[in-house]
This record gives C-alpha cells, structure tokens and sequence, in this order.
C-alpha cells in the first residue's frame, strides 16, 4: 500500500467517524478523503508567513506586536484670569472626592 493510500485511508477514516460512523457511505467518503489527499499533496510544503505565526510551537510564545507611542496628552484648557498650578493641571480639573464616612461608634 503507497503513502498516497494510506493517507486516502486515514481521511477516510476521519470522516466516516465525523459523521457518527453510517453504514452504506464508504464511496462517498473514499472520494472525499481522495481529494482531500490530492488538495494535501498540491499545497505548498511551508505555511505562508502570515499562518506562520499563527501556528508557533506550544513550548514558544508568540512574537509580541511592537508597541505604538500613545499621542500626548493635550495640555488642559484654562479659563481665562485662572492661574495653572506647578503640576500643570487646572483646579477645575478635579474630580469630586466622595462624602466621607461617619465614624463608627
């Protein structure tokens, strides 16, 4: 039996299991798995870069993607007459704070 056959063989196999094993189809699943061996033997033998990555060794982790410089942040609108404090933000900036809690007793 060739490696082509034995392959045809194992498609086979998988799809006649796939779909839960019915009497009557082994044909139809010879042919299946036929074309799926041929379409196997034209594919090219490396995956394209961009399925490389994809596919990278369980032990490997993945390239990390570059990091991006986040924009600056724009410089706080101040009203007019209103002085900026040294920290370079505006007191109207703020966010409220909370009421605090009473004290237990």
């Amino acid at each position: 039996m060739s490696t082509d056959d034995k392959r045809i063989r194992e498609f086979a196999y998988q799809i006649w299991e796939s779909e839960g094993r019915p009497d009557g189809q082994e044909h139809r699943h010879w042919e299946m798995a036929r074309k799926l061996a041929e379409a196997e033997a034209l594919a090219p033998s490396k995956p394209p870069r961009a399925t490389r990555a994809a596919s990278a060794k369980p032990g490997k982790p993945a390239a990390k993607p570059k990091a991006v410089a986040k924009p600056a942040a724009a410089a706080p609108l101040v009203p007019p007459g209103e002085k900026v404090p040294p920290g370079g933000k505006s007191s109207t900036a703020k966010k409220p704070r909370a009421p605090r809690k009473p004290a237990a007793s």
